[in-house]
């Protein structure tokens, strides 16, 4: 039997996130969403993709959750976009109640899934979906750091004119201005960039990097991000399948790991068949604990803000 993924939320982020998936031919996809017509018109038009991609997935747009029953992994992208000038604080009490209906209908049907959050803002939103679901916190996963590091990746290609498989960079912390781009652990082909790009256009980069969904938000003017946001998606999403052990920055509910708890964060994650199935405590300086935890404190905040801290 095929494993399936229902994507929750047929926006930009979550139609193209059904796309991956079903283009890697890692699942049956349900594409839901409030909106009538809409998953049912993107979830045929992929449909009618796969005989040209040649890939035999069965892909269905649907407004009922009850099409979503016994699936392995659920994606949530549903939410309010980010619009220019709005902080990701603006869509707090909206996402909110969005994340809060979503997860008790999915996970009544389908229990043994493992979510996948991807609505703003990214950790308090899981943190949201964490309390609301009553998974174990292994099977409750933000997407936020692959995002984060694919940007600096890039980054990193482009000043140094290189493969971009040949470039490793973690970002940790929160899904936001206070995110902890960690140059000390980033290399290319195993040579620390600290090596190899100077100082200031470093930190010009790491600044980029932050910045990096409100550049986009300041070019398209009227939407966000989607195309690297749920290539990010997916590349979890296939990790988790495929049970490949895949070691990914995600926002993930600390225990006392890194000195924080009872908080998402994220942190470098091994990801299997189980969700997360192991986090990785590596070793940070003073300065970088400390941005880490003021990272901390700004997820706490939002949190407190609607009771989930």
């Amino acid at each position: 039997m095929r494993k399936k993924v229902t994507v929750v939320g047929s926006g930009n982020v979550g139609a193209t996130t059904a796309h991956w998936i079903a283009a890697k031919e890692l699942a049956d996809v349900v594409l839901l969403d409030v909106i009538e017509g809409v998953p049912q018109g993107k979830g045929l038009d992929l449909a009618e993709a796969m005989p040209i991609a040649k890939q035999d997935v069965s892909i269905i747009g649907t407004n009922d959750y009850a099409e979503t029953a016994n699936s392995d992994v659920v994606v949530i992208t549903a939410g309010i976009a980010r619009k220019p000038g709005m902080s990701r604080d603006d869509l707090l009490n909206t996402n909110f109640k969005i994340m809060s209906d979503v997860v008790s209908k999915v996970v009544a049907l389908s229990p043994q899934t493992i979510l996948i959050v991807v609505s703003n803002p990214l950790d308090a939103m899981a943190q949201t979906a964490y309390k609301q679901s009553g998974l174990p916190r292994e099977r409750v996963i933000g997407m936020a750091g692959v995002l984060d590091s694919a940007r600096f990746r890039t980054f990193i290609a482009q000043e140094l004119r290189v493969s971009v498989e040949n470039v490793t960079a973690f970002v940790l912390g929160g899904h936001g201005d206070t995110m902890v781009p960690l140059s000390r652990y980033s290399s290319v082909a195993g040579i620390p960039i600290t090596e190899l790009i100077a100082p200031e256009r470093l930190e010009a980069m790491v600044q980029r990097t932050r910045d990096g969904g409100a550049e986009i938000v300041k070019y398209l003017k009227t939407g966000s991000a989607y195309y690297a946001p749920s290539a990010a998606t997916t590349e979890m999403v296939e990790a988790i399948l495929k049970d490949k052990k895949k070691i990914l920055p995600c926002a993930a509910y600390l225990e006392g790991e890194y000195g924080i708890s009872g908080l998402y964060i994220g942190v470098p994650c091994k990801l299997g068949a189980g969700g997360i199935e192991q986090i990785v405590e590596i070793k940070l300086t003073a300065q970088e604990q400390a941005a880490l935890q003021k990272s901390a404190d700004s997820v706490k905040e939002l949190c407190s803000v609607i009771g989930m801290a």
